[in-house]
């Protein structure tokens, strides 16, 4: 069990579909979580917000922190966001480092985030490598450096939409005990990863399960 997680997802919302039972095992075990978002996804992700009348921006992006606010507090974990707009989100010099400096603030032993391509959400990918370059720089590549470095963290990306299209393969499986709360495609997708967990582990009491790709070299004392 992780006892420091850290979540990045390109949109406000994405932690929360993507991660949000392994965030939950996590705080409920002890753990401390933070998700960041790196936009709100107020271009790509707010459609009906943008049916009202005289909707703007600003009051988009208010709403979306809201939502993402109270969903991190449900899961008992902070929320940090970037604000670094979307479709397309675009990560520079600048907000490499402020991505770096949370990895660091925060020193997570876990770090969760999207796949390195999705041909349906171009954002996810951009938050990817972004992600995997902060790890490395705030890590120091694992060595000493001339600045302050953390521990590197376990890196996992969480499942897309549609994972045979987005370079995704399962490799860990989290149990959620239960997930039927989730709308009609989460559901069906945490019972089918559930069924892969029972038949993976032996462990006929697992109904659900949240898929995740581990990409660090998992070190142990033995086999």
């Amino acid at each position: 069990m992780s006892r420091r997680m850290l979540v990045v997802g390109a949109h406000s919302a994405d932690f929360v579909w993507r991660a949000g039972g392994a965030i939950a095992a996590t705080t409920a075990n002890g753990g401390v979580a933070r998700v960041v978002a790196l936009s709100y996804g107020e271009r790509g992700e707010s459609g009906e917000l943008w049916k009202e009348p005289g909707q703007t921006l600003e009051r988009v992006k208010e709403i979306r922190h809201g939502e993402a606010e109270r969903a991190a507090a449900a899961l008992d974990a902070d929320l940090v966001a970037l604000d670094l707009g979307d479709y397309p989100l675009e990560i520079d010099r600048e907000a490499l480092m402020r991505i770096a400096d949370v990895i660091r603030e925060f020193e997570p032993d876990v770090l969760l985030t999207h796949t390195d391509k999705d041909p349906f959400n171009p954002d996810h990918a951009e938050a990817f490598f972004a992600v995997e370059r902060a790890r490395s720089l705030a890590a120091g590549a694992g060595v000493a450096s001339a600045f302050e470095i953390v521990t590197p963290p376990e890196l996992f990306l969480f499942e897309p939409h549609q994972p045979e299209l987005c370079n995704f393969t399962p490799t860990t499986f989290v149990d959620m005990k239960a997930q039927a709360y989730l709308q009609t495609y989460y559901g069906q997708r945490a019972e089918q990863r559930g069924n892969h967990a029972r038949r993976s582990s032996g462990n006929d009491a697992i109904r659900y399960a949240e898929a995740f790709q581990r990409v660090t070299p998992q070190v142990v004392d033995a086999l």
